[in-house]
């Protein structure tokens, strides 16, 4: 059984043995790591403690404490080379929040209910599905701009598109990312990238409001 009080949907980051991350699993899937002793070690702060059967040894109840961050044996030949030239698949979820729900047009914050994938040369203009060619449009925007350039639209782009890498993109995938493994993440990050920074400020601001409370 899972201890009360701590909710159970939250992801795992599972890293390789050498640190690099690889997905998010669920508490089942740490937990059957463990048992197949799959687990290098472990980081993070501590999220889960599942209780087992007792042993007819010892009489003891078996417990494992799963972690925010766990690292699993196992060698991946050519992995870094693969990361490098990784394009993660477009969905609308990763896009909205690699642009921070913000429309690149207008600059306003919305839900992902009202926001849609604007091809920024469009499709009819011999424009690719591709993450450098979309951008986050509220449907005001998309409708103004329509089949249009944005120059043909007199609009602008308030940022400049990019390709998430591997290690964006687990992050873009992740549900509730806290805030050890969004640290965690960052250090995977280009230091060139906007999510770099848009994280970095999220977290110092996360630890100024922090202290602020402890004083």
């Amino acid at each position: 059984m899972v201890d009360l009080g701590v909710r159970i949907s939250q992801q795992v980051l599972r890293t390789d043995v050498a640190g690099m991350p690889l997905e998010w699993i669920d508490y089942r899937e740490a937990v059957r790591l463990y048992h197949a002793e799959q687990v290098a070690y472990a980081c993070g702060t501590p999220l889960f403690r599942v209780r087992g059967g007792y042993s007819a040894l010892t009489g003891l109840r078996s417990v494992i404490e799963v972690n925010s961050i766990i690292a699993t044996h196992g060698t991946h030949q050519g992995l870094a080379e693969l990361r490098d030239a990784y394009v993660p698949p477009l969905n609308n979820r990763t896009l909205f929040k690699r642009d921070a729900n913000i429309c690149l047009y207008c600059g306003n914050r919305f839900l992902n209910s009202e926001l849609t994938r604007d091809h920024i040369t469009p499709i009819s203009q011999q424009g690719e599905d591709r993450w450098t060619n979309v951008a986050t449009a509220c449907r005001r925007c998309n409708n103004h701009k329509g089949g249009r350039t944005p120059e043909q639209a007199g609009m602008e782009l308030i940022a400049v598109p990019f390709t998430p890498t591997y290690a964006e993109y687990i992050y873009l995938k992740g549900r509730r990312v806290l805030a050890d493994q969004m640290e965690y993440l960052l250090a995977h990050f280009p230091r060139k990238s906007p999510l770099h920074k848009r994280l970095r400020i999220h977290l110092e601001s996360n630890t100024a409001a922090t202290a602020a409370d402890l004083c």
